[in-house]
């Protein structure tokens, strides 16, 4: 017999779902908007990449009216959805959470599911008319485009929400979603901006890295109008991209969402000091990336300068003053106290993943195709695990013969998923191998296959198994049963695990189902990592043995 998660607990967040006997549950309000603004998001990306509003915006009428703004709607749309959602979350009180379990004691109409398919197929004979179809553009297509376009979001919203909730949303968020139309609106704006800023950045960042290196260089050349600089034996162009106005938005964005987030544990408006000056260190170490880039260039080591130290050297400069942004708001923290790290409840859970990405990154940005440092993130993740190696001992790490079945099914499909997926080419890591010694050889198979047995399967499930099912159900995870879930926490936590496998992703999303399978059978960690674990094993297995280095 159903009942709520009240019942057993007091949080904030239980509301927003319903726990059944077999501990299946129904999401709430806010998973499902996030749902419907998933499906969405998504479905307007397939029609931007199908669709080419170029020609459109040559016409006159409502057809030039839709080439001119379908992109910049689906902009604002998806700012819209993401402002409402992240400050409706933020603010919920008791109202929105009766809301909430309101929501969850209705189920998912697929009347309405379907109604929103056929929609979705007359927008796309309606799309292909009006954007592909000369002659066609006119009122009488365009004006039922955008009816089918507005009828079809509508649909599928209300499969999933009721059209009741979505009325007694909008009466108890009050003034909340004309906020969230004017963030979507600027968004649009500031995006038009923004574009208007790449070329002046790019000169200013020009000018900064030139005061750098010109001391240091004798040989230093720059051309602002061509915007190239460095050296003889090394020169590079400073695109839009590297003006590092990208990154100032990156800051902003997240200095912004941050201080809200924990606006009350700082003194505003004091606080609010840390976003300009994020925003400028960002700026700043963009200019010393791109210095130090020509720096190693001219070196003599062009390869490590353009392979990986530039791809890497801007998302550790952005996650390391992101870091520094929030030990910094610490100083304008009031007087109730804060979290200490091993409080945390999702530190245990995450860091090691973390810990594993995050010497990822620094071992890429200190080669050149091959990762010859890849023995970091087996040691960043084993001192992560020795740090919260108590909060581990209330796992439960058993495992059965069952596991090491399911790990051998996940090695044999994955294989058969390769082998169906044809060859890939020339692997990375057997062309790296080839040019170190024998010793240093043996050195790093040696610690990309115990990684590969121990310290990976153990973050990645404690990462996606152990926490983001259940975190995808309540931010009040650790109240949950080790086996609640709902059929959404699974999909999505397998799609995470997948899309971290990179062209691999479909095998990598059947296998975090499987390993979810095994892990919710009895709520053990255990069977997850042994499974996982045993799937590693058998794959290092096949590479080493029959040379299929394009594997690792």
């Amino acid at each position: 017999m159903p009942y709520s998660l009240q019942e057993t607990t007091q949080n904030e967040s239980a509301s927003d779902l319903t726990v059944s006997a077999g501990a299946v549950v129904r999401p709430g309000l806010f998973v499902r908007m996030g749902v419907v603004a998933g499906i969405v998001s998504l479905e307007a990306m397939g029609f931007s990449i199908w669709l080419d509003g170029t020609a459109l915006r040559q016409e006159g009428g409502l057809a030039g009216l839709a080439g001119d703004w379908v992109t910049p709607g689906v902009r604002a749309a998806v700012a819209f959805t993401a402002v409402f959602l992240t400050f409706g979350f933020l603010n919920a009180g008791g109202k929105l959470k009766k809301l909430s379990a309101e929501t969850s004691r209705h189920r998912i109409s697929y009347g309405l599911l379907l109604a929103h398919c056929i929609g979705l197929l007359v927008l796309g004979v309606l799309s292909q008319r009006l954007f592909q179809a000369p002659g066609v553009r006119s009122a009488s297509v365009a004006v039922p485009w955008f009816i089918a376009g507005v009828c079809t979001i509508a649909l599928g919203g209300c499969a999933l929400i009721p059209p009741k909730i979505w009325k007694e949303l909008i009466r108890l968020t009050g003034w909340l979603w004309a906020i969230a139309l004017a963030a979507g609106v600027a968004a649009v704006a500031v995006g038009g901006l923004a574009s208007k800023l790449w070329e002046p950045s790019a000169r200013l960042t020009l000018r900064a890295v030139s005061m750098l290196l010109s001391p240091l260089l004798s040989d230093f050349v720059a051309d602002p109008a061509s915007r190239t600089i460095g050296t003889p034996q090394f020169m590079v162009e400073i695109q839009d991209q590297c003006s590092g106005l990208e990154g100032a938005g990156l800051m902003l964005v997240f200095g912004v969402l941050w201080l809200w987030f924990s606006r009350k544990e700082y003194r505003f408006p004091g606080a609010l000091v840390l976003v300009p000056a994020g925003i400028l260190v960002i700026w700043c170490a963009n200019v010393v990336r791109i210095a130090a880039l020509i720096l190693i260039g001219n070196a003599g080591a062009p390869g490590l300068a353009v392979g990986g130290f530039h791809s890497q050297a801007g998302w550790i400069a952005f996650n390391m003053v992101a870091i520094g942004f929030c030990f910094a708001a610490r100083q304008f923290a009031g007087a109730r106290e804060t979290e200490s790290f091993h409080d945390n409840a999702a530190a245990p859970w995450l860091m090691p993943l973390l810990a594993i990405l995050a010497a990822g990154m620094i071992a890429r940005a200190m080669t050149s195709g091959f990762e010859w440092l890849y023995p970091l993130r087996f040691f960043a993740a084993a001192c992560v695990l020795w740090i919260f190696r108590a909060r581990y001992r209330s796992l439960d790490w058993h495992s059965g013969w069952a596991s090491l079945a399911v790990g051998v099914s996940v090695f044999i499909f994955w294989i058969g998923l390769d082998r169906i997926a044809g060859a890939r080419g020339s692997s990375a890591v057997g062309d790296g191998l080839s040019t170190l010694s024998n010793p240093a050889k043996y050195v790093w198979i040696t610690f990309r296959t115990v990684a590969a047995i121990t310290t990976v399967p153990i973050a990645e499930e404690l990462a996606f198994r152990g926490f983001l099912i259940r975190r995808l159900i309540s931010s009040d995870f650790e109240s949950l049963r080790p086996t609640a879930f709902t059929w959404l926490s699974v999909l999505l936590s397998s799609l995470a695990f997948g899309f971290m496998h990179g062209d691999r992703w479909i095998a990598g999303t059947l296998a975090g189902l499987i390993y979810a399978g095994a892990f919710l059978r009895r709520g053990r960690i255990g069977d997850a990592v042994v499974a996982h674990s045993a799937t590693n094993a058998l794959l290092a297995g096949w590479v080493l043995l029959g040379g299929n280095w394009e594997l690792w």
